[in-house]
């Protein structure tokens, strides 16, 4: 009798190899890969097309400026005070007047002045017709005394200083003006009393008007007089060329700046004393730079990059170059190194690209 354990197994062992070879059998019904397209699904460039745009990098002249803010100030100011004190009289100019080297502004009452200014001529005059007798006599008749001689002509000599003096202070009853300017500002009336160094007026002279600001210290090196500059009043829309004049030796504590004065080159029509303006100083002209938008460059731990493309055997291909940076003014960067004339710049699409990506150059889109 047959064990059914032991015919199981000779079932079983007798099956698997029928069953590997059904396998095998059912393995080549099916089409083996082509040769040629294996090779081709290798050779598939699987690498990503980024869409940019490119900007032609050309040698150009670029001006180192640094934009500051300014303050219009006159180029002389004065507040002219009376020397002699008395009550104003009268008013000769007022403000908005044009005045004149000398012009009389305000007279006080000279009334007083006048009186004793009278007694001075008569008794300077009684004086030295006593001094011309006594002189002839004493030197050409030898009548009197040396000590009477003396006292004579030291009478006449002290009379005439003191008509002198109220002479002086006659002409000084009167304020005038010190320069050619704009009367600004009266500052008493008809019936003030005003004491000696009391202010009366207030002169400007706008011809020419300057402009000060205050450079940060880090320039100290690079700003001296005769520097060109430009001055935009924002107000008027206006723009004017300038001149440095003058530049301060001292740096304030306070703002780390130092003071520069600079001349404008012609009227600004509406400029007034303390307007403010902005003023475009320029440090040095590189006359031709490679200059790149600051939207180009990409910040990396070393510094900046840039992104330009170049010819690959299947198209453009982006390369990165690391750029040092020179001089800048607004929107614009000079590239010191890194860059050189011809690259096509990526200056669109830069911040989507890495080294060796295949790219796809579109045209530039208008501003």
């Amino acid at each position: 009798m047959t064990n059914p354990l032991t015919w199981g197994r000779r079932v079983r062992g007798a099956l698997l190899p029928a069953a590997g070879a059904a396998l095998l059998a059912l393995g080549g019904c099916g089409e083996a890969p082509a040769a040629d397209e294996s090779d081709a699904m290798e050779d598939t460039d699987t690498r990503r097309v980024i869409n940019v745009e490119v900007e032609t990098l050309a040698p150009r002249p670029f001006t180192d400026m640094i934009r500051l803010t300014g303050t219009v100030n006159a180029d002389r100011e004065v507040t002219v005070a009376a020397e002699e004190g008395g009550t104003v009289s009268a008013i000769l100019a007022d403000k908005g007047d044009k005045v004149r080297l000398g012009q009389a502004l305000v007279r006080l009452d000279d009334e007083l002045l006048l009186a004793q200014r009278g007694e001075a001529q008569a008794q300077a005059a009684l004086a030295a017709d006593r001094w011309a007798r006594k002189k002839q006599l004493y030197e050409e008749e030898d009548i009197g005394t040396e000590g009477e001689y003396v006292e004579a002509r030291l009478a006449a000599d002290q009379t005439r200083a003191r008509l002198e003096l109220i002479e002086a202070r006659l002409r000084r009853a009167v304020v005038r003006a010190p320069f050619d300017g704009l009367l600004d500002r009266r500052l008493v009336e008809v019936g003030s009393v005003v004491a000696p160094g009391q202010a009366v007026a207030h002169i400007l002279d706008l011809e020419p008007l300057k402009v000060t600001t205050g450079v940060p210290e880090r320039y100290a090196a690079e700003v001296s007089t005769g520097d060109p500059a430009t001055v935009a009043f924002a107000d008027l829309a206006d723009t004017c060329a300038a001149t440095v004049t003058y530049v301060g030796a001292a740096v304030d504590g306070r703002h780390r700046t130092f003071p520069v004065e600079l001349d404008l080159e012609r009227p600004v029509a509406g400029a007034k004393p303390a307007m403010v303006a902005e003023v475009m100083l320029v440090l040095e002209v590189h006359p031709g730079a490679i200059v790149v938008p600051n939207q180009a460059l990409v910040r990396t731990e070393e510094g900046f990059s840039a992104f330009v493309a170049t010819d690959g055997v299947d198209g453009p291909v982006a390369r990165a170059r690391p750029v040092t940076l020179g001089a800048s003014g607004g929107d614009e960067v000079v590239a010191a190194s890194g860059l050189s004339p011809n690259d096509r710049l990526i200056v669109v699409g830069q911040q989507q690209v890495a080294d060796g990506d295949r790219l796809r150059i579109v045209p530039r889109r208008s501003l």
